[in-house]
């Protein structure tokens, strides 16, 4: 007699070979409605390639080889590069083919592009996060450096604008894709940048000698850095090429690769320069201002990132409630598990309509309320959405159960990988501080805020109501408040999008379940039925 120990049944298929932009409802129509409908068809064909079996594998395979430092070559000589395994090349290739790390900055670039770029980089995203920094450095750098590339790296402007990626050992001259990288962080200091011991000291015109270490060289196998160093003048922006323009490599000794929580896939690095020649952009003492204006962009993909990965999250959970069936019927039946589903789908459709209405600030570039507009809301979307992964992706985890759990499932990865983007650019202080700085400093910003608010004012009481408390905190703004000033006013962005462009009963439930203090929301039937079907790709 066979004895049958193993039937394995109930257990849902891993999710692939899904479109991971025509499944989501609340992504397709914020792409239209901030004007880059004229992308759509390419998204839907990034979207059905991301989605495949094969790139999931390769989001997986990047991040259970993680890259190898190379300090020297066989016959001793130093070599300083980084190894990475044939998975990371094939993402890198993708994203640089979907001109996600510089698709805005095109000279005839229609209306539009920066949303567009928003989608593809949450896209991405879903499959494997650690790809998107060696990118969003090179997208944040470009800009200034189309304005203040040294002249000796003039030729250097036409393969940084390339839908290319070259992973060569050359000098950038030599390629057909360039990416850029930043070493701004000393072991002494963190955000404290002002506290940087890097010396840099003139020899000629816009010529250095950098002297000194940095805690975090981010994506180190990059063509060239942005450096801060101490010159005379003060703390001062430095392009730091790998090679020199005779060829020679430049004096960038790696000291190691950081042992990180999650972003596995990726390279951080230890640096030391040691007679190090790096290039001034712009003038001396202006490193802080050349920073922040690539920090807020940089901020912006970190807010990108952790929704995308909270969306990968969200469309596992999905999956596997439709397909596990518990006590007598599928768990997308289950009335709790309903709940928990549609409030984490409610959820991202406030993040989806603010996200991609900040993407579309960031795209009017030539108006100055746009810009103040991108100014005020980009720490306080980094501070907010990038606060609440954490969470969100453990309560995708309960969903699946013990399975979520296990590493077989990508979620733990998701997990691990959280963190990083609250982290990296600013960590939570530094971004509430940044608020702060916007709200007392910056002419018109209150009467900015006021106008937004005002526009949806009357058609939710909770809405209301939040707006009345910060008005008054803003007053008299403190420090010691920064955390509810920034999340009250995250929050409230994202309202005033519900209530502008979701329909009413779902712009409704999201402003009693975000702004409700007394907590206790629970949404009907009629929310859920539609927030379900929006999340997995309908109309509701």
């Amino acid at each position: 007699m066979s004895w049958q120990t193993h039937t394995v049944f109930n257990q849902p298929a891993p999710l692939n070979n899904s479109n991971l932009f025509l499944s989501d409802t609340a992504l397709r129509e914020a792409v239209q409605r901030e004007g880059a409908g004229w992308d759509g068809d390419l998204l839907a064909s990034i979207g059905q390639q991301l989605g495949t079996a094969e790139s999931l594998e390769l989001g997986r395979l990047a991040n259970v080889n993680p890259p190898e430092l190379l300090r020297y070559d066989a016959t001793g000589e130093r070599l300083d590069d980084v190894r990475f395994h044939p998975a990371w090349h094939l993402l890198m290739q993708g994203l640089c083919a979907n001109r996600v790390h510089n698709l805005a900055w095109e000279e005839d670039a229609r209306m539009g592009t920066f949303v567009a770029r928003a989608a593809r980089f949450t896209l991405h995203a879903q499959v494997e996060a650690g790809t998107l920094c060696p990118v969003t450095m090179t997208f944040a750098a470009t800009p200034l450096l189309q304005r203040l590339m040294p002249q000796p790296f003039a030729n250097w402007l036409t393969p940084l604008m390339s839908d290319r990626y070259d992973s060569h050992l050359l000098p950038g001259s030599q390629k057909r894709g360039l990416l850029i990288g930043m070493g701004m962080t000393e072991k002494q200091g963190g955000s404290d940048v002002l506290s940087n011991t890097t010396r840099a000291e003139k020899i000629d015109g816009q010529l250095y000698r950098l002297v000194g270490h940095k805690w975090f060289f981010s994506v180190p196998q990059s063509d060239a850095h942005l450096v801060l160093a101490q010159a005379k003048g003060g703390l001062s922006c430095f392009f730091v090429p790998r090679f020199l323009p005779d060829g020679q490599r430049n004096a960038i000794r790696l000291e190691r690769l950081k042992d990180k929580l999650g972003n596995r896939s990726n390279a951080s690095s230890e640096v030391e320069f040691t007679d190090t020649t790096g290039w001034l952009l712009g003038e001396e003492g202006e490193g802080i201002r050349l920073i922040l204006k690539m920090g807020g962009l940089t901020r912006f993909d970190c807010a990108l990132g952790s929704h995308g990965l909270m969306r990968r999250a969200l469309s596992v959970a999905l999956y596997h409630a439709h397909q596990r069936q518990a006590f007598g019927k599928p768990l997308i039946e289950q009335p709790l598990m309903r709940q928990v589903l549609s409030r984490m789908a409610l959820q991202l459709e406030g993040q989806t309509a603010f996200l991609f209405r900040l993407a579309r600030a960031w795209d009017n570039r030539t108006s100055p309320e746009a810009t103040l507009w991108a100014r005020l809301f980009t720490p306080a979307a980094k501070f907010g959405v990038c606060k609440v992964g954490m969470p969100f992706v453990a309560e995708a985890m309960e969903v699946l159960g013990g399975v979520g759990y296990c590493e077989d499932n990508e979620l733990p990865r998701l997990y691990r990988e959280m963190p990083v983007n609250s982290i990296w650019e600013g960590s939570g202080n530094i971004m509430c501080l940044d608020v702060l700085r916007v709200l007392t400093r910056q002419p018109g910003v209150l009467d900015l805020l006021s106008a937004e608010c005002n526009e949806v004012k009357g058609q939710d009481r909770h809405f209301d109501r939040a707006w009345r408390q910060l008005a008054q905190r803003l007053h008299k703004p403190s420090e010691a408040q920064g955390r509810e000033i920034t999340q009250q006013l995250y929050l409230l962005g994202c309202g005033a999008q519900m209530l502008q462009t979701a329909t009413p009963p779902i712009a409704q439930a999201w402003c009693r379940m975000m702004l409700d203090t007394r907590g206790g929301v629970l949404l009907d039937g009629q929310v859920q039925d539609d927030l379900l079907l929006r999340a997995t790709g309908g109309v509701g």
